[in-house]
């Protein structure tokens, strides 16, 4: 009986001392942002029905259950969000509370400025084939707008399809009428040497749509935080998020942190603001930052930059699946799925390897390009590197045609040799100038040429 009593006069205490008073519930402070959910967290063992106590409150309730533990979602009124996040913060039952942000797509639509998948053929994927096409196996994780069930080049690929702008994540068929994430699960890990469209980096890998974006492109921090949380505990081998927003977030933290303890390579983009300006969740430490090149191997206009980048990749006018077709899209939402394709190669070649050791060979292995070690900490990635090619090319006999005053001087420029752990060193790759004068004996078409007969490299 005593016990009884203590555990209601404790109760009584908590919520008596620990609520906020009406005075507290109507001062009203200016909030800076539009947010109209917030994210609530509370300390293990709190009891049910205190929590749904402290919570109405504020005149609001709890309206979803993420899968973070003990983290809720409460819809408020625009413009109350800052304020009852400020008193919840105080409530010692309470872990922490934040705003739920709003992330977006990170894509800007452009019109064709070059060939098309030149991007493949920037970070050597095409050499990168010779050792692995990805497997089965390896499953990439698109958190995203959804991928197109249906479009030719991705309907065998995608292993499940999921939507966890539903707090559940309930199997979802979509269409994906945005199309953004259909695009970017094109540029990761579309179908190859099937005859049409395009060519993956990974293609022989699965792709599991997480729809965490509405059809506009937009979502909920909550949104992205459960379908990361979600693809962790489905066997998700690499996450994609080509998406960002500009608040950090406790929630969305602690997703990208549980998945990266399962063992999975999470990859975000870096951001389209042309700035410094951190993005999130690219910015998280367990995230793999991706800022965008253009083809001459420098920093787009549009992408974000700083020390919190890691590595670059490809983003200017990527031409991948689109709708039921294909379509020219730049922005780093199409940088990102080019390394998440990468790490997908890596893992695929190497299966016993741990996400760090992944990570690792992917940036320690990129390309030293210009703006490396300012505007990104390791380069542009390079497939081939990545997979130790150890490619030697070897230069043709020539025979040459006598001109005077011609002389054939080749001066081989030497890549720089990466120190890659724990694999071989890479072996340089020789290029050698000819001058005027030298007709060499052409070689053989490259067999990549079937896939992209419209590359340069594939013209007689």
């Amino acid at each position: 009986m005593k016990k009884q009593i203590f555990v209601i006069f404790i109760t009584l205490f908590i919520y008596a001392f620990l609520t906020p008073s009406y005075y507290e519930i109507n001062a009203q402070v200016n909030s800076d942002t539009n947010s109209d959910r917030i994210i609530v967290k509370f300390k293990p063992l709190t009891p049910s029905f205190l929590k749904k106590k402290i919570i109405s409150s504020y005149g609001i309730n709890i309206d979803e259950e993420l899968k973070l533990g003990n983290t809720y979602i409460s819809k408020v009124k625009k413009g109350n969000a800052q304020e009852i996040v400020a008193k919840l913060k105080k409530n010692l039952l309470v872990e922490y509370a934040e705003e739920d942000f709003i992330a977006n797509k990170l894509e800007i639509p452009n019109d064709p400025d070059y060939s098309k998948q030149w991007g493949l053929t920037k970070i050597q994927a095409n050499l990168g084939w010779d050792i692995s096409h990805g497997s089965p196996e390896v499953k990439i994780a698109i958190i995203d707008t959804g991928i197109n069930n249906s479009h030719p080049d991705l309907a065998g690929k995608i292993y499940s399809s999921v939507n966890c702008i539903d707090p559940s994540c309930p199997a979802l068929v979509t269409s994906d009428p945005d199309s953004h994430g259909t695009h970017v699960a094109g540029i990761a890990a579309a179908s190859t040497n099937n005859n049409i469209g395009v060519a993956g980096t990974s293609f022989n890998s699965s792709l599991m749509s997480v729809k965490a974006l509405n059809d506009s492109g937009s979502g909920y921090y909550s949104w992205i935080a459960n379908g990361i949380i979600w693809a962790a505990d489905n066997d998700a081998d690499v996450i994609n998020l080509s998406l960002g927003g500009g608040f950090p977030s406790i929630t969305l933290e602690s997703a990208i942190n549980y998945a990266w303890n399962q063992g999975v390579v999470i990859v975000a983009a870096a951001g389209n603001n042309g700035s410094s300006s951190r993005v999130y969740p690219g910015s998280y430490a367990n995230s793999i930052a991706v800022a965008s090149t253009g083809q001459n191997d420098l920093k787009t206009s549009f992408s974000n930059y700083g020390s919190w980048v890691d590595v670059a990749a490809p983003g200017s006018s990527i031409y991948s699946t689109y709708h039921s077709g294909y379509e020219y899209l730049s922005g780093t939402s199409m940088s990102t799925p080019f390394v998440s394709g990468l790490a997908a190669l890596i893992k695929a070649v190497n299966p016993g390897w741990s996400n760090y050791q992944i990570r690792q060979k992917l940036e320690a292995t990129s390309d030293i390009i210009n703006g490396t070690g300012s505007y990104w900490q390791y380069g542009r990635i390079n497939v081939c590197r990545a997979l130790d090619c150890n490619i030697v090319t070897t230069t043709p006999t020539p025979t040459p045609v006598v001109i005077p005053t011609a002389t054939f001087t080749p001066t081989p420029p030497l890549l720089p040799t990466p120190t890659s752990t724990p694999t071989p060193t890479q072996i340089p790759l020789l290029s050698p100038t000819p001058t005027l004068g030298i007709s060499p004996t052409p070689s053989p078409l490259p067999w990549w040429c079937r896939y992209i007969p419209t590359h340069p490299y594939c013209q007689l």
